[in-house]
């Protein structure tokens, strides 16, 4: 898997993952709040299957 996950969009989806988990699991918030575990798992790896599909890719030139 080569990284397509870059830059800001890896620093947002952590901090969007972390904040839909924690307000889910400390907070009390909705079920559908898990879902922030697939952003955080995106994010920390780096690759995003949907962004394969499509064909996008947010790192520089350098990584990809």
């Amino acid at each position: 898997m080569k990284s397509n996950v870059g830059g800001i969009d890896k620093i947002l989806r952590i901090v969007v993952g972390i904040a839909l988990i924690v307000w889910v699991a400390v907070m009390g918030g909705p079920v559908w709040a898990w879902i922030g575990v697939i952003p955080l798992a995106t994010g920390l790896m780096g690759w995003c299957p949907l962004y394969r599909i499509v064909g996008l890719n947010t790192c520089s030139l350098g990584k990809r």
